[in-house]
């Protein structure tokens, strides 16, 4: 999901960072090769190399040849819910589970050298739906109801994913599950960790997963994501070091 309003922020951030990283960005489109590219201050470095596959027709081997030799592996692509709703549950169905199970396969395939951290993006109140959280309040549970009777399909595949991710021995993988997303400013201020249901900017989205990549005990946790009072990096770093996931299975 390279070209998505979270990647483009998180893409920044890595190549920005010190050192910088080098980026394997994967996009559906060849006509988005050089935006992709313009996302570092100085193309000319090379940091980041745009790689055109799609989830829908590339092979689980594709993407383990581009998996391998790579640190980190971030899944930030999905259906926007309200776009297209016609065709929601076969998209959904094809790019949030069949496309997430491909990577998580191709993951599991790497064989030449370090297995990937995946660190995927889900979404906050994704879970089995006779499950709620002791921590849900009647607004909360309300809106929870809203969820599943407006975006049912995303909800479902989303959830069917992460179930299947929770259960995957072969490499390390985190989850990080934001509420609704805005294009309100980062303020480095969020909730972590038994939220509930509400909003958060994708910029802060975008640092937390640029904190997770230098975070490895972050693996086998789910962390919901909110806007808050606390500050991003300490509130994170209490979440990992306590180890509690957020994912009720």
């Amino acid at each position: 999901g390279g070209m998505g309003r979270i990647s483009q922020r998180l893409t920044k951030l890595l190549v920005s960072s010190t050192p910088p990283s080098q980026v394997k960005s994967i996009i559906r489109h060849q006509a988005q090769v050089d935006a992709v590219r313009a996302l570092s201050l100085d193309p000319t470095l090379g940091l980041i190399t745009p790689i055109v596959l799609s989830l829908d027709t590339a092979s689980v081997q594709e993407f383990t040849d581009v998996f391998t030799g790579c640190d980190v592996v971030y899944f930030i692509a999905g259906w926007k819910p309200g776009e297209n709703n016609q065709n929601a549950e076969e998209i959904t169905k094809k790019v949030d589970y069949e496309g997430a199970v491909k990577v998580f396969d191709a993951i599991e395939a790497v064989k030449d050298g370090a297995t990937p951290h995946l660190i995927m993006v889900s979404a906050l109140d994704i879970r089995h739906p006779e499950k709620i959280p002791e921590h849900y309040t009647e607004e909360d549970i309300a809106m929870s109801e809203r969820l599943r009777k407006d975006i049912p399909s995303f909800m479902h595949w989303k959830y069917e994913a992460d179930k299947n991710l929770a259960k995957r021995q072969g490499f390390k993988w985190t989850i990080v599950r934001p509420g609704g997303l805005t294009e309100d400013s980062g303020t480095g201020k969020v909730s972590i960790g038994r939220t509930h249901l509400g909003t958060v900017s994708r910029d802060d989205v975008a640092k937390v997963l640029f904190l997770l990549a230098t975070r490895p005990k972050a693996a086998g946790l789910a962390i919901d994501l909110l806007s808050g009072p606390d500050d991003v990096e300490k509130r994170l770093d209490t979440f990992v070091e306590k180890g509690e996931t957020d994912f009720l299975g």
